[in-house]
């Protein structure tokens, strides 16, 4: 269910479902934003900056009309009463200010109502302005309830369907060449045998969408959408849009920790798996267990390429140490 009020100058919006899963099971999942990316399709990072149990401040970079934006955002936790409270900081225009909250009301047989509230201006009260962020406020709304919904309704098999992993290498040389190999992704056609072809679009320093063509063992091509946020000679952490196979969900991250033997490498993943998508292609009687085998393999196989590769161009072809976790 769906309402709007505008009153004076600003635009109150009222989204609601239901979802059959306990009110603090629903509540965990909204409180802990460090799920957020792969619970949420539109979420790509989210970024604690500090917090305690009652307050925390997040910075969050989520498409929004077909554009990445970002925002720091405050929120506030009443867990006794399940609602959390949420005011942007520094809003991303055209948005003046927005805030809202999320209320949780029990009901029988251990479901919950959903009750999402948005409170929003635009700049200078254009209406134009204002329409697009009531269209986009509606589009992200319902399709976060709905994604809610559908994880807080996994309950217990939640945990078996998120899954991380990840691989080092140690590169014998300063974080500037490893970050940059990592960085400009559209020299990777060049650089990385299973790419080839790359489009890269940095409007915005350090924000980058990507479509990539890699190409498999067996010859076939994949196309791949990406968006990565960077931090310079640090990390590049990134979201697939088109997430492949057997996966709802596949974010990504590059960190670079400097040792004392050069720069420590490390390709983190998490990734959500899709029970239908994994039955689709694996057959009726496919296990967790062998989707989650299978994906580690396509993961570990292309990313340890890029990994060996980075390593090659930093300090030229020498002995590949590899740390698997």
């Amino acid at each position: 269910m769906t309402t709007s009020v505008t009153k004076g100058r600003t635009v109150t919006t009222t989204h609601t479902a239901f979802v059959a899963a306990p009110p603090r099971v629903v509540y965990d999942l909204i409180a802990d934003a460090s799920r957020w990316p792969y619970i949420f399709t539109p979420t790509v990072h989210v970024e604690r900056l500090h917090g305690s149990a009652t307050e925390e401040l997040l910075r969050l970079w989520v498409v929004a009309n077909g554009a990445v934006r970002n925002w720091i955002s405050r929120r506030t936790f009443d867990a006794a009463d399940l609602r959390i409270r949420f005011r942007q900081e520094t809003p991303s225009p055209p948005v003046a200010s927005m805030g809202g909250e999320w209320v949780l009301i029990p009901l029988s047989d251990n479901a919950t109502s959903v009750v999402l509230l948005h409170e929003f201006r635009a700049i200078g009260d254009h209406p134009g302005n204002t329409e697009l962020i009531k269209q986009a406020v509606d589009r992200s709304s319902t399709a976060e309830l709905a994604m809610l919904k559908s994880t807080a309704e996994l309950d217990r098999r939640l945990s078996t369907l998120v899954h991380s992993l990840a691989d080092s290498v140690t590169v014998r040389a300063e974080p500037g060449p490893v970050y940059d190999f990592l960085y400009r992704a559209q020299d990777w056609p060049q650089r990385l045998p299973h790419v080839s072809s790359v489009v890269l679009d940095e409007t915005v320093p350090n924000l980058q969408t990507i479509e990539l063509d890699t190409v498999g063992a067996d010859g076939s091509t994949r196309t791949t959408g990406l968006v990565r946020v960077c931090f310079p000679y640090h990390s590049i952490v990134y979201k697939q849009t088109r997430p492949p196979d057997v996966l709802s969900a596949h974010l990504g991250e590059w960190h670079l920790y400097p040792t004392a033997d050069g720069v420590r490498v490390t390709s983190r993943h998490t990734v959500m798996l899709d029970p239908e998508r994994a039955t689709r292609l694996l057959g009726r009687y496919a296990t967790v267990e062998q989707a989650r085998s299978l994906v580690r393999r396509t993961l570990a196989s292309s990313c340890l390429a890029t990994l060996m590769h980075a390593k090659s161009a930093a300090e030229g072809d020498r002995d590949l140490r590899v740390v698997r976790s």
